[in-house]
């Protein structure tokens, strides 16, 4: 058997020029894969139609008088821009959404940390409080607004029956302009939490167990381990979350528009409220569009400003 196959070897290489054949090699064109672009395409072109347009045909906007009544639509240069950067109520709205920003921020932060520590302690039944922290998150602004506006309406609302109960007077929680936007970031912090809380807690999860275990060989106690450890550990996420939330609070509206409408007297308006008061009641679509890039260059710088602290650290 083996000189047979010895034999049809040498003829074969005879046949070839004492050469070994191998496998071939095309010598065409490579036939293109069409199939990741066929996955990508129809992303591009939504987000071409739903942000790219939008952008473009806004800051367009901006430039004219364009109002919904179809009338002077002309061109109005800076015009608008010159309106915005000394319109009182444009910088009015700001002030008091900037107010709201620190108000609901600051707890937003400190409140989802410290759940996020006491459930990562190992308390008994922690997906029963994971499931009951983050619950609040999936309701919809309109359910907890209108849920809200009951336990805040005057006289008859749950709140006031609590004062009552305690033998204080009526609060005033929404009609009052000392307390309607301290209100509405009570609600938003009770409503959001849960998002900075499931950051918080996968952060947590993250953290070697081997830190832990040398340091409580070196004698380290909770409060150490606590400073030492864990809050170092939790650096990066913890600015990754105040820049979430530092926008997210800047663009309030939805809450503030459903439980209050920018009152009493205008002292929950958000600048949000005012440009789609602008806009859609005033019909000045134009002056409308322009006092958002105002604010969107607002936006842009204040998040450079969170952005590039981060980035030094991490070199």
């Amino acid at each position: 058997m083996t000189e047979a196959a010895g034999r049809r070897t040498g003829t074969a290489r005879r046949r070839t020029g004492g050469a070994t054949t191998g496998p071939s090699i095309p010598t065409g064109r490579r036939p293109v894969d069409w199939s990741g672009p066929a996955f990508v395409i129809p992303f591009v072109v939504l987000g071409l139609i739903f942000f790219v347009w939008p952008v473009i045909s806004g800051f367009v906007l901006s430039f004219t008088n364009h109002s919904l009544t179809g009338l002077g639509n002309t061109f109005a240069g800076l015009s608008n821009y010159g309106e915005a950067l000394t319109d009182p109520q444009v910088w009015e709205t700001f002030g008091q959404t900037v107010m709201f920003t620190v108000i609901s921020t600051i707890p937003l932060v400190l409140i989802g940390l410290i759940m996020a520590l006491l459930v990562n302690t190992g308390v008994w039944g922690q997906w029963f409080w994971r499931l009951s922290f983050f619950a609040s998150y999936l309701l919809p602004s309109a359910v907890v607004a209108s849920v809200f506006v009951w336990i805040f309406a005057s006289d008859i609302g749950l709140a006031d029956s609590w004062t009552a109960a305690l033998g204080m007077d009526p609060v005033g929680w929404l009609t009052k302009e000392s307390t309607a936007l301290w209100t509405i970031a009570g609600v938003t912090v009770w409503w959001t939490v849960g998002f900075n809380f499931l950051l918080f807690s996968s952060a947590l999860q993250g953290i070697p167990l081997a830190m832990y275990e040398a340091s409580m060989l070196d004698g380290a106690g909770a409060w150490r381990r606590l400073f030492s450890i864990t809050l170092p550990q939790l650096k990066s996420i913890t600015g990754v979350i105040v820049a979430l939330q530092l926008l997210a609070s800047l663009k309030v509206f939805d809450q503030i528009y459903m439980m209050t409408a920018g009152g009493p007297n205008g002292s929950t308006r958000s600048i949000l409220e005012y440009i789609y008061d602008t806009g859609f009641t005033n019909y000045r679509m134009g002056y409308a569009s322009a006092i958002s890039y105002v604010f969107f260059a607002i936006i842009l710088i204040l998040s450079l400003f969170t952005y590039l602290p981060g980035r030094r650290g991490q070199r």
